[in-house]
């Protein structure tokens, strides 16, 4: 029994399901069985190895059969519902004057259920609204309040990179982020330079941190005097992309050297400051 990476929608998720009797090929529509019910996807990737774990999980998903023609014509239709959903959704916003950012509207395979995904400064009472939702569409209504993060992950974009949004593209859990991170990578801490489209901070500064921590873990901390052929220099700062340490000599004089050319190792105190 094999593996296969399955996208899903628009919501950029992706998902790996187990293959079973079902044999597809690369982009092939399949529908898959899953805890929510059916869903359409995209087979992207056949995957050679089988995660063992996986075959215990009673709730993994698993391919149900191929897309036939009357598969492709209710997605067609659930995105029309989707589509007619979120302006009538958007328009009784509007209407009763709610503090809420509408975001996307999705249905489920079978149209039994319509989830509509919004942001919000904080609680609102939506009741009125979801009423108004249900006697529209006669239908199970699930509104789902996300947070900014999640509203790029599903809309997109690009960052100051020019690239697409990693949280588009290929992230699948968000990861905790902190200025502290950008300290390490000796940033700038301009809130404009550092912050994605979301307003938070960008995912990618967890992507090198842990190297630039095992950089400076054998690194004399700053403010600390080294010895040199010229002489007792202080540690003024690093340059850990071109593996120098510029220090300050008694004559005020500054001089960049290669970490490579460190006559002392650093102290024991000065591997706890640099784990701190």
């Amino acid at each position: 029994m094999g593996l296969a990476k399955v996208r899903f929608g628009n919501r950029h998720q992706y998902c790996s399901v187990l293959l079973g009797a079902v044999q597809p090929r690369r982009g092939d529509q399949v529908v898959v069985r899953s805890t929510e019910g059916l869903n359409l996807g995209e087979v992207l990737e056949i995957l050679p190895e089988l995660d063992p774990q996986l075959l215990n999980s009673a709730n993994c998903p698993y391919v149900e059969r191929l897309a036939t023609a009357s598969d492709l014509a209710q997605a067609q239709k659930n995105r029309e519902l989707a589509e007619r959903a979120f302006h009538f959704c958007q328009a009784r916003i509007e209407s009763r004057r709610l503090p809420i950012y509408l975001v996307q509207v999705e249905c489920l395979f079978d149209a039994s259920k319509i989830i509509f995904f919004f942001t919000a400064p904080g609680r609102v009472d939506f009741r009125e609204l979801v009423k108004d939702l249900v006697q529209e569409f006669r239908c199970r209504i699930e509104l789902r309040q996300i947070g900014v993060r999640h509203r790029a992950k599903m809309v997109g974009g690009l960052g100051i990179c020019g690239r697409p949004l990693c949280c588009a593209a290929f992230i699948k859990d968000f990861e905790p982020v902190s200025v502290r991170m950008a300290k390490e990578q000796q940033l700038s801490l301009n809130p404009g330079k550092i912050s994605g489209v979301c307003g938070r901070l960008m995912c990618c500064l967890t992507y090198e941190y842990s190297t630039y921590q095992e950089l400076k873990r054998h690194l004399p901390r700053v403010g600390k005097n080294i010895k040199l052929p010229e002489g007792e220099g202080k540690v003024i700062r690093y340059n850990l992309i071109r593996q120098t340490i510029a220090v300050e000599l008694p004559e005020g004089v500054e001089k960049e050297i290669p970490m490579s050319q460190l006559k002392t190792p650093p102290s024991r105190e000065a591997q706890t400051d640099s784990e701190e």
